[in-house]
């Protein structure tokens, strides 16, 4: 197996390849390729069933010219300019839960399939020549079963593969939560502790480097990932901004990471720049949106009426009761559930609150300050001034999920998977070919203003699109045929390229007096 190829892969490139088959993941894992490619270094080990997914992750990184000189070889090593046989490596799939809110949707518009880890975990193996640890690991939602994401990706089979045909590679799967709940209907009634990083965590305060640096006025109102916001506030002050980060991702030298391609319900899309809160031990270190009306300087709701005012009021005490409410909680939570949404709405069904919306002011200053953590930060958590590994994403798009992502998708068969290597190119990418605008997602439009650190390396006219599809092959600006995406019913009218649909944004202004 050959070395590290020189030629580094182009910032500028996002590969963009559609299969021309039935947007179909393979049904037997651990999700051998149908065709045995020059390259593949398991022998016999083919299956005759077709095996999209492999296929555009090979496609994919042959798009992006990785190695282009010895493509249909059995030398062709696409991550050789990426990854060394040396470094330790990271893969990062979506994992975000093991349950869809509509069951009969299914799971596979919501996470990362396993086919899609497989073909990634390959082309890594032939990148290390064959040897040494590689770790799959994600930090999923709070409420996610582990046992249930493990059967979902067919772990077993997977390692159960590795460790007959491997002996020298060591492939590790690891969940680094610290801690994970048990809710029955949306209440948390359990808490229990997970075996976490093995590696451990570092706690990592970007103080004035923080995008909240710019809003002390919303301390004591960041709401986290439950409705306990102490611990998050705790960790969020005007002069501490603090984040948990699983050392996993701080001690390798690379890391790919293999999101799903979905809408967001609070960021507008998720791919690879909202997919970093899954770096994090602990979601509750993380606001998700400030608590109040537009008008109180929040955006936890997308409107002033007094309905929504009463409701955050009705809410907050709530919240304090259950916090205190101890064995008889879950009777209670559960009642007050069930009314709450008969009075105010379903969060689920066309009802806007806890920042589900185009107005989310909050959630893009988290996820730029994550990723200065991701990129900057060295192994003990000091972030330096140049980037501290290197990166690669390969997208997940055989099956997507729009309209009420990321929780509730409904699935689309587009059959595509993204490839490359700065965040912005492929999520402006992928932003544009879902008939969004771009310049309506803040995750993007304020990566070139971050604080602190860059984040900002390719201008959009210098985007190019890598793609078998030919009215996506060439430069970003230029893209036609777009395909259309549902949104999130919080930015229906809003994220759409369509300009004439496009309202004025909300300006959150400072608190009222009330």
């Amino acid at each position: 197996m050959s070395t590290r190829v020189q030629r580094a892969p182009d910032p500028r490139e996002v590969a963009v390849f559609r299969s021309d088959g039935v947007a179909r993941y393979p049904e037997v894992p651990p999700y051998h390729p149908s065709e045995r490619y020059p390259e593949y270094p398991f022998g016999s080990n083919v299956d005759a069933s077709p095996n999209v997914a492999y296929d555009a992750v090979r496609e994919s990184l042959a798009l992006l010219g990785l190695d282009r000189e010895n493509f249909g070889t059995r030398q062709w090593n696409p991550l050789g300019a990426i990854v060394g046989p040396d470094d330790f490596v990271v893969i990062k799939p979506n994992m975000v839960r093991d349950f869809h809110e509509e069951p009969e949707k299914g799971i596979e518009a919501m996470i990362t399939h396993g086919s899609i880890v497989r073909a990634v975990v390959d082309y890594v193996y032939i990148a290390k020549g064959g040897r040494g640890k590689v770790v799959v690991c994600d930090s999923p939602q709070n409420d996610a079963d582990w046992d249930g994401l493990w059967a979902a990706f067919h772990f077993d089979e997977l390692l159960d593969f590795y460790g007959r045909v491997a002996a020298d590679f060591d492939l590790q799967v690891y969940d680094v939560r610290r801690e994970a709940v048990r809710k029955r209907h949306g209440v948390p009634v359990e808490r229990y502790q997970r075996p976490g990083d093995p590696l451990g965590y570092v706690a990592i305060d970007l103080g004035d480097d923080s995008e909240f640096a710019a809003v002390p006025e919303r301390t004591g109102r960041l709401y986290g990932a439950e409705y306990d916001i102490s611990e998050t506030a705790g960790h969020h002050s005007p002069d501490r901004h603090e984040y948990l980060v699983a050392a996993s991702f701080l001690e390798a030298d690379v890391v790919i990471n293999v999101p799903k391609w979905k809408t967001h319900k609070k960021s507008g899309i998720t791919v690879w720049t909202k997919s970093v809160i899954g770096i994090c031990g602990d979601k509750n270190w993380l606001p998700h949106h400030t608590e109040g009306t537009p008008s109180q300087g929040g955006d936890q709701f997308a409107d002033d009426r007094a309905k929504r005012k009463l409701e955050r009021r009705v809410v907050a005490l709530t919240k304090r009761a259950l916090l205190r409410g101890g064995p008889v909680r879950l009777r209670a939570g559960s009642i007050l559930r069930k009314l709450g949404t008969y009075v105010f709405g379903d969060t689920n069904r066309g009802t806007v609150r806890s920042g589900n919306w185009h107005g989310n002011d909050t959630i893009w200053r988290t996820v730029l300050d994550l990723h200065k953590c991701w990129i900057y930060a060295d192994r003990h958590g000091v972030l330096k001034d140049a980037p501290q590994r290197r990166f690669l994403c390969i997208v997940d798009g055989i099956v997507a999920g729009e309209g009420n992502g990321p929780l509730a998708p409904t699935p689309r068969h587009d059959g595509i998977v993204l490839a490359g290597t700065d965040h912005g190119a492929v999520d402006t990418t992928a932003a544009m070919l879902m008939g969004f605008d771009p310049d309506r997602l803040k995750i993007l439009t304020r990566s070139p203003e971050a604080r602190g650190h860059d984040l900002y390396r390719v201008p959009r006219e210098r985007m190019q699109c890598r793609s078998n599809v030919a009215a996506w092959d060439g430069p970003l600006q230029d893209l036609s045929e777009p395909l259309d995406w549902l949104p999130h019913f919080g930015w229906v009218g809003f994220v759409e390229r369509r300009q004439d649909q496009v309202p004025a944004e909300p300006v959150l202004s400072a608190p009222s007096p009330d």
